[in-house]
């Protein structure tokens, strides 16, 4: 019989929306093959009855736990009197622990994987097996570089989240056998004397971004992401105001959950459309000659640049992305790190056509070979063994 692995999320993984989601999802799909995968996800959204199925499909037994939003705002409110990361409180539910308490009794899991720190209270006290913490990101970098360029009326909460973060991500440390990040560049920034311990597992790229998909090339850049999440509003900001409008290039803006202010930002400006919620987000992709990303806050491995790259659209983006993606400069990818240099960039690979069927095929010759979920999973599973 497989041994067991209990999965537990701060998010329902699907549909893939997110990248926290997608990682989720993918170490589940790829885990169920050689685990019997139980699942226990906390959700602060209603997750529809095909959702669950796509994962039910998959694991042995899912648990879904909602979070009340009532239950948040007393969670947050408390979070200014104790010193844990409101993102730890935000995801706290004393009748959830409860129930996770009870289900690991039930099940007795072989290990515990557990991803993002916003869930490890929940499990850090469990020492009937080994756990795993993935990290993902350094979230405390993250919030440092949302602090420094926040209003000055809620700056102060970014810096009580970031001490609050730094201090938690080396704590948290201690209470795990394994841990996990998806980058070098995020590691270096957890402050615990033995974060090289922690594995570097990259995110992988599904098959499917590697299939040939004929749509006619309608823009001439495209962004396309998580469009609630923070660095990726930034950027699309940036993408508007410092690119397309110092430019004549049209550009298509796709992703999920776009706010009211983005939809106005972009309805503004004849050269950029939005597509919002697309069923199938490669279109999105390859609708555009190149993908532009100028992200300066966030931190991480950038699925949408696997993805771009993994369908052969030529890629411009930052040092910061690019440290950790680690494609090869000017033949791989190009960089730029303000709007003269992305507008040069952008006008180099549009009038070489050389230039541009060269950068198609490194792109996606660099990412089938580094980038997969399969060798991503085989990485963990055998720093599980040691």
């Amino acid at each position: 019989m497989k041994p067991k692995i209990v999965i537990l999320t701060s998010r329902f993984p699907f549909p893939l929306e997110k990248g926290d989601k997608l990682r989720a999802y993918y170490f589940i799909k790829e885990l169920s093959k050689i685990y019997r995968v139980v699942l226990i996800s906390l959700s602060d959204k209603r997750v529809s009855n095909n959702e669950f199925n796509e994962l039910e499909g998959i694991c042995d037994k899912v648990y879904l736990f909602r979070l009340k939003k009532a239950q948040i705002i007393l969670n947050l409110l408390y979070g200014l009197f104790n010193d844990k990361p409101f993102q730890i409180n935000y995801f706290s539910s004393y009748s959830i622990q409860k129930k996770v308490n009870k289900i690991l009794e039930d099940e007795v899991p072989d290990y515990i994987y557990c991803q993002l720190i916003r869930v490890t209270e929940y499990v850090k006290n469990y020492h009937k097996c080994p756990k795993t913490i993935d990290y993902m990101d350094a979230l405390s970098k993250g919030i440092q570089r949302r602090k420094d360029i926040a209003p000055w009326y809620v700056k102060w909460i970014f810096k009580i989240e970031y001490e609050r973060l730094l201090n938690y991500e080396s704590v948290i440390f201690d209470y795990f056998e394994t841990h996990l990040i998806i980058s070098d560049q995020d590691r270096k920034q957890i402050i615990h004397p033995d974060r090289e311990k922690i594995k570097v597992v990259p995110n992988g790229i599904d098959a499917s971004f590697f299939e040939e998909i004929k749509v006619d090339k309608k823009f001439d850049l495209v962004f396309v992401g998580n469009l609630s999440y923070a660095p990726n509003k930034e950027a699309v900001y940036y993408l508007i105001d410092q690119i397309v409008s110092q430019s004549n290039y049209s550009c298509l803006i796709s992703g999920a959950n776009p706010s009211s202010s983005l939809r106005s930002k972009i309805d503004k400006h004849s050269n950029v459309t939005l597509w919002a919620n697309v069923d199938d987000i490669r279109q999105s992709y390859c609708s555009a000659k190149i993908f532009v990303a100028p992200l300066f806050i966030g931190t991480g491995l950038q699925n949408k640049l696997l993805e771009a790259m993994a369908l052969g659209i030529p890629c411009i983006t930052t040092d910061l992305v690019n440290s950790s993606l680690k494609a090869k400069v000017g033949s791989e990818i190009e960089i730029a790190n303000n709007s003269n240099s992305f507008i040069e960039k952008i006008d180099k690979i549009t009038t070489d056509k050389l230039l541009y069927d060269s950068m198609k095929k490194k792109a996606r010759s660099y990412i089938k070979n580094n980038y997969s979920w399969e060798k991503s999973i085989q990485m963990y599973v055998e720093n599980l063994k040691k």
